[in-house]
């Protein structure tokens, strides 16, 4: 996971306190660039990951999660005149992570910003509803600022998942 692995999961492992990163039976990880290309990105890195992994149960659901909070991530957290810059290019990570049966996906993102669902009533909306979605299809959801070095914060999903055979 690099040096800075660690370091980004402690703020996840207080909102999931069952769930120790360094304990996690899997992990991988990947930058993401600055530009909405990430998002189909991601989703290549995360359906690789699962069939690797043999989760195949929750693909659909894990899939269409983290392309929410990885266009969250670009759309809210990265300064520039359309949501990023080439300069965060690094700044956006997806972090898989499996134990016996959860599977975690988080998103690291330079924003202080705390990530609000918005009002989910109207689905006339273009947008704003990313959060209701993860809300909807993971088993739980929340962030965390991150600590130490690292600026920014940390949202993630969490999906139970079969134990392998």
């Amino acid at each position: 996971m690099g040096t800075n692995g660690s370091t980004m999961l402690k703020p996840l492992r207080q909102g999931l306190p069952p769930l120790d990163p360094a304990a996690a039976s899997s992990a991988a990880s990947c930058a993401l660039p600055a530009r909405y290309e990430a998002v189909r990105e991601a989703r290549r890195f995360t359906r690789d990951t699962l069939e690797q992994w043999g989760v195949n149960e929750r693909f659909d659901d894990v899939c269409l999660v983290v392309s929410e909070l990885v266009t969250n991530a670009l759309r809210h957290a990265l300064p520039g005149e359309h949501g990023c810059t080439e300069e965060h290019v690094s700044s956006v990570r997806l972090h898989l992570m499996r134990w016996a049966e959860r599977l975690v996906c988080a998103v690291r993102d330079p924003s202080h910003e705390s990530p609000v669902p918005r009002d989910s009533d109207d689905f006339s909306a273009e947008s704003g509803r990313g959060l209701f979605l993860v809300e909807s299809f993971a088993d739980s959801w929340g962030w965390h600022p991150l600590a130490g070095p690292l600026e920014g914060k940390v949202v993630w999903a969490m999906f139970h998942v079969e134990h392998p055979a």
